[in-house]
């Protein structure tokens, strides 16, 4: 009896379908962007972009809460439009960033919340603090690329970010404490 059930639980693992692993996928950086807003004393609102950005995800298309994202770049990559605002926001009121300093994001967690949707927790760095953040994150579309004849994938986030949380609180309530972030990015299947 326990040699047949010993023959029936292996049969039953060969036949069992196999759990396909997150592949590896990297950021397009000429087709990602991270745009962030904030108040400017209620009279505008300020915009800011990082684009050009590389990163890696992997990506487990039927099991989405095992995937994971990676992402860094450097401070100073910041678009702004006006380059007196950059050099502000690159002086020691802000970031008094050096020309290595990273912003990075490594994902902790992902909840599945609908079809293509998910809450994407991770630790971000910024200006030397780490602090944990969620991101709401939709799955745009996962086809073979038109032009790139290969797999390729597209993603949405945003989150809301306290400048204060990373010392970088200079001026507020004056100018928003609170920075919403957009995020778009294409990523590629990787070789």
């Amino acid at each position: 009896m326990i040699r047949l059930s010993a023959l029936s639980l292996l049969g039953a693992l060969v036949a069992a379908p196999v759990l396909a692993a997150p592949e590896a996928y990297v950021l397009d950086p000429s087709h990602s962007q991270i745009v962030f807003s904030y108040n400017h004393l209620g009279y505008s609102t300020g915009y800011g972009m990082f684009s050009g950005f590389e990163g890696k995800i992997a990506f487990d298309q039927a099991e989405p809460a095992a995937s994971s994202v990676e992402v860094s770049f450097p401070v100073k990559t910041m678009l702004t439009g006006w380059q007196a605002r950059f050099d502000h926001f690159m002086s020691p009121d802000f970031f008094g960033a050096t020309d290595d300093e990273m912003v990075s994001f490594k994902s902790t967690a992902i909840e599945v919340t609908g079809e293509k949707t998910a809450k994407i927790t991770g630790d971000l760095t910024l200006n030397g603090v780490t602090k944990s953040i969620v991101l709401d994150a939709a799955l745009t579309q996962v086809m073979e690329h038109p032009m790139e004849k290969k797999p390729w994938a597209g993603f949405t986030g945003t989150t809301t970010l306290l400048r204060s949380d990373y010392n970088l609180g200079m001026f507020a309530p004056y100018v928003s404490d609170e920075v919403q972030v957009q995020i778009s990015i294409e990523a590629k299947k990787a070789d």
